[in-house]
């Protein structure tokens, strides 16, 4: 298999995945009367979207919002992946298995744990008395509840970073007398700045498209962001497929961007090591410095973590939520329906976690081939291949969606995936597709470019070149891809309710209509069941990794 037709493949699975459902919405926009069949009234909507009196707000809260939470996370993230990937921790699987959590809990059930912790009667005020209702409604509140969600973005793209490249030119540097600062800031630092700039990117695009949160914190804030309006257009009547499709264009040109800003501040200065062979990376000693560092990682796993998980854990063993945190509301009765409900819930789990596998293998294909072949290969048209696996961490799930209603529920196709779990498993493979390419990207720009030329004057094609010595050396940040794919597939709401064939539940749908029945304690004890779950499933393939590897 040669590099010609692996690009070729890697091609036709981006327009499948990417390219189709994008040039529909593209379409939309463009062509308001789209969705019936007409191709008239081209740019007709534009002059009505820039008159909305209303868009410039929901422009400055969906910026103020990206970067507060791009910067936050990168102030948990940076320092905490540091600290992992630098030295010699305790328990250092156990860190990233804990802020792997957050990936795990929909947004909106994050957002809804807060609120039962932090509102007015809250479980916090009930216990200690502190009201922080204030806090929570308000767009600090609305920052800093996402950035509990997505700062491990940044944690793990430092940290693999760091497990990836080793330190041997930062103690060489220390054997020619430079101090410890001095060699993290000139050698470092600069080796890590890819992978820093890659998490905040993904931090902010994940801020500016997600919907659970702001929709269930912005209302009682005052805030409006570019997706809760979308939503609005497609959830009122009439419709507004064109106005949705216009404001999702908006929010790709922000994230593109965003894109641009990190390749003019990093793109051109990479910097990789000698021989392109990531180290044994066994970790400094921190010395005096180990208790505060753990000290500083549990407390942050604490806040971001364990309280909200027990605010979920809680609120599914409660009886009535009005009754109380008293023991005498305690009840095993939601998770005893959740069971008697002739198997929906389990069949719902089931189902989420068989797609959010199947998505996680795909989009790891995928990304591979895509970051192999822009950054080693540099191939002609590496930088359309590059935007294309960008473009839908900018789109909210909802106009995936409907990008995918519109370009598959056309009956000039002899097959369509439409109406069945395969238009699921697409729409999760397009939202997520960026995650393993930016994760494994940073992770080739760090490593040499001579040992696959070798193996190819040595007689290796590019295909062998790949797969025993790129794959090898990127498996790390690829893995840790694969699993943020799992975790964030295996709990997606919004193409979920939207595409979802009848007969057919994931975890999210199911925890969602439970809500919408006013079944609160039902929702959060599969939300507790989904978590519980998604971590066992996460422990057996760390495992199993650590058991390839030793063998």
């Amino acid at each position: 298999m040669n590099q010609r037709l692996l690009s070729a493949m890697t091609l036709a699975l981006l327009v499948v995945l990417v390219a189709l459902p994008l040039s529909f919405i593209a379409l939309q926009a463009v062509f308001p009367p789209f969705s019936a069949g007409e191709l008239t009234g081209a740019f007709s909507g534009f002059p009505v979207l820039f008159a909305e009196p209303q868009l410039p707000t929901l422009l400055g809260g969906t910026l103020q919002v990206g970067i507060g939470v791009a910067l936050v996370s990168a102030l948990l993230g940076f320092p905490l992946g540091v600290a992992r990937g630098l030295l010699h921790l305790p328990l250092p699987r156990l860190w990233d298995l804990l802020f792997l959590i957050p990936f795990l809990t929909p947004p909106y059930i994050a957002a809804l744990s807060w609120m039962l912790v932090l509102q007015t009667n809250g479980y916090l005020q009930q216990l200690t008395g502190i009201n922080l209702n204030d806090l929570l409604f308000s767009k600090t509140g609305i920052v800093l509840v996402m950035a509990m969600n997505i700062f491990p973005v940044v944690y793990f793209a430092v940290s693999r970073s760091l497990l990836a490249s080793g330190q041997r030119l930062a103690r060489v540097a220390r054997v020619h007398g430079a101090s410890a600062g001095r060699a993290f800031w000139y050698i470092t630092l600069p080796m890590l700045s890819p992978s820093l700039a890659a998490g905040m990117l993904l931090a902010f695009t994940l801020a500016i498209e997600e919907f659970g949160v702001p929709a269930a914190l912005g209302t009682r804030a005052g805030v409006l962001m570019l997706t809760t309006d979308i939503e609005k257009k497609l959830a009122d009547w009439p419709v507004d497929l064109s106005g949705a499709a216009l404001l999702s264009v908006v929010l790709v040109a922000i994230a593109l961007s965003a894109w641009g800003l990190q390749k003019k501040l990093t793109g051109h200065h990479d910097v990789t090591s000698v021989t392109g062979k990531p180290t044994e990376n066994t970790g400094a000693d921190a010395g005096g410095w180990t208790l505060p560092i753990v000290t500083a990682m549990a407390a942050v796993g604490a806040i971001a973590v364990v309280l909200p998980g027990l605010s979920m854990a809680l609120s599914g063993v409660l009886g009535t939520l009005s009754g109380g945190v008293t023991f005498q509301n305690v009840t095993l009765s939601h998770y005893a329906a959740l069971f008697s409900q002739h198997g929906d819930a389990l069949l719902a789990l089931g189902t989420s976690l068989s797609l959010a596998v199947g998505a996680a293998c795909i989009t790891g294909f995928v990304g591979l081939l895509v970051s192999w072949l822009v950054v080693v290969q540099k191939i002609k048209g590496r930088g359309v291949l590059d935007a294309l696996s960008l473009m839908p961490a900018a789109l909210p799930g909802i106009v995936v969606g409907v990008g995918l209603i519109l370009l598959w529920n056309r009956s000039f196709w002899p097959v369509s995936p439409y109406n069945s779990w395969v238009i699921l498993l697409l729409s999760y493979c397009c939202l997520l597709l960026p995650w393993p390419v930016r994760y494994v990207g940073s992770a080739l720009r760090q490593l040499g470019g001579n040992l696959e030329p070798a193996a190819r004057v040595h007689g290796a094609s590019a295909f062998q070149a790949l797969r025993f010595i790129v794959m090898p050396l990127v498996s790390p940040a690829l893995l840790a891809a694969m699993l943020m794919v799992f975790a964030i597939a295996s709990r997606e709401l919004v193409t979920s309710l939207l595409l979802a064939p009848a007969g057919t539940q994931t975890v999210s749908v199911f925890i969602w209509r439970q809500f919408e029945q006013g079944s609160v304690g039902q929702g959060m004890a599969m939300a507790t069941l989904t978590l519980i779950a998604g971590l066992v499933l996460m422990l057996c393939a760390l495992g199993i990794m650590q058991r390839s590897t030793r063998n």
